[in-house]
């Protein structure tokens, strides 16, 4: 949790940016809570994001969602983030039998960084995109509503790839917004890891964003994942505030 008002501000402020950089296809506000939607490509843009406190019962707005994401032959998923008090929420999902699932957290670090050394370019977004879902083994289903999500981003982005050679080996995409960078789908082929490619793309995308007048970068990371908490860290990267899912059976 923040420890200062201000912190949470920030942190607020980051949890706006990163719902912008990531667009549901479809979403609506009820009470306090967004309502996101993207044939449900992705937790986050497809879950109900409590914002803040609104007047009406937990119990008939959590069956409202139901409905609406029933009506999408969607499953309901909240996600809660730690800077909002969620306790009465959480508590009655849990006796709802949602599942607890992929808590995250939401890192931070000054754009500020030294210059790539390896061979990265920009590439236009359809490019990118035939780069990422080689890299990470997308299947074209999901490859379709990811690229729906990119064309729905309003922001200023950086469709990244870094070669060895003539053989792209990792890309990533920066979102500057308003003083903020948001880093998503940092990716590197499976027999390229571990040689320092994926922190050249970052530094590439920090400094990207940085001529672009971002002070702060973000980016989303699951818990359990060891060697992307290590590299962030070497990279300056500490946590603001976290979140998790509730995922109905």
């Amino acid at each position: 949790m923040p420890t200062t008002p201000d912190d949470g501000a920030f942190a607020l402020r980051i949890e706006e940016a990163s719902l912008n950089a990531w667009p549901a296809m479809h979403q609506t506000l009820f009470d306090g809570w967004l309502l996101r939607f993207a044939d449900g490509f992705t937790k986050r843009a497809n879950s109900v994001v409590p914002l803040y406190e609104g007047s009406r019962p937990i119990q008939d707005k959590v069956r409202y969602c139901e409905n609406l994401y029933s009506r999408e032959r969607l499953q309901s998923i909240f996600r809660l983030i730690s800077i909002v008090d969620h306790e009465e929420l959480d508590a009655y999902l849990k006796d709802r039998a949602y599942v607890r699932a992929e808590p995250t957290r939401v890192l931070t670090a000054s754009t500020a960084t030294e210059p790539p050394s390896t061979d990265w370019q920009l590439v236009p977004r359809g490019d990118w995109l035939e780069v990422y879902a080689s890299l990470s083994g997308m299947p074209e289903t999901a490859k379709r509503l990811h690229g729906a999500i990119l064309t729905a981003i309003r922001s200023d982005c950086a469709y990244a790839v870094l070669h060895d050679g003539d053989w792209p080996v990792a890309c990533g995409l920066g979102v500057a917004e308003q003083g903020l960078l948001g880093l998503f789908d940092i990716v590197t082929h499976p027999e390229h890891r571990r040689h320092g490619f994926a922190a050249e793309l970052v530094r590439a995308i920090l400094a990207w964003g940085r001529e672009r007048g971002a002070e702060t970068a973000y980016l989303q990371m699951v818990a359990d994942n060891h060697a992307a908490r290590a590299l962030y860290a070497k990279l300056g990267f500490s946590e603001l505030y976290h979140y998790w899912y509730r995922v109905s059976r």
